[in-house]
Parts: structure tokens; sequence; C-alpha cells
């Protein structure tokens, strides 16, 4: 079993930057596939950005240019900068991670964290 944990979450004003961490306990993520998700008020929880065990990185477009997923397998964290914020992308951040993971596919990932706040101010 897997517990995810995410983490940098918080308020800050459009343009600006944060960095989100997911710390995996209970098994190493590798070679799991991670990602990152997002889900606004009212609204469906949708792909962000993934990194697969190979290294291979997707992004969601909107997000393109702005945000980078990166990961320490030492640490068994991943992460993911975010710049250039714009309102739009105020959600609740998650972590998905599974051996089956696959990109933008919400049901192949096997372990999900409890999410961290993201709010960006106009």
């Amino acid at each position: 079993q897997v517990q995810l944990t995410e983490s940098g979450g918080g308020l800050v004003q459009a343009g600006g930057s944060l960095r989100l961490s997911c710390a995996a306990s209970g098994r190493t993520v590798s070679p799991y596939n991670s990602g990152w998700f997002r889900q606004a008020p009212g609204k469906e929880r949708e792909f962000v950005a993934a990194i697969r065990w190979s290294g291979a990185i997707e992004y969601e477009d909107s997000v393109k240019g702005r945000f980078t997923i990166s990961r320490d397998t030492a640490k068994n964290t991943v992460y993911l900068q975010l710049n250039n914020l714009k309102p739009d992308d105020t959600a609740v951040y998650y972590c998905a991670a599974g051996p089956t993971g696959r990109g933008s596919s919400r049901g192949s990932y096997s372990y999900w964290g409890q999410g961290t706040q993201v709010t960006v101010s106009s």
C-alpha cells in the first residue's frame, strides 16, 4: 500500500509561483507512474501533468510552459512547479501514482493523495 501526501499549496497572486510536493510512504513510487490532477469547485477532476517511470512527461495544454513536473526517486517525491499562475488555476491539486498509471487517465492510477488547495487571486 502506498500513501501519498501533498503539500505546498497556498494563496498567491496572479503571476506568482508555488511548488507542490507529493511524498510517498509505505512503498516507493518506483517503478510507478505519477500524475497531478486538479479539481475546481463545481467541476470535474482534470488532468494537469504526468511523469512515467521511463521519464516521459505529459502536460495538459493550458499549463504547458507554466507548470513543470519532476521527481526525486531517492526521496520518493514528485513535484509540480507552478509558475505564472492564473485565477483559473485555482483548485485542489491531487497527486496520483500507480504501476499502470497512464497520463490523463484518472482510473488508471491506484493511489491518490488528499489534495492541497491552490488559490490564485487576481
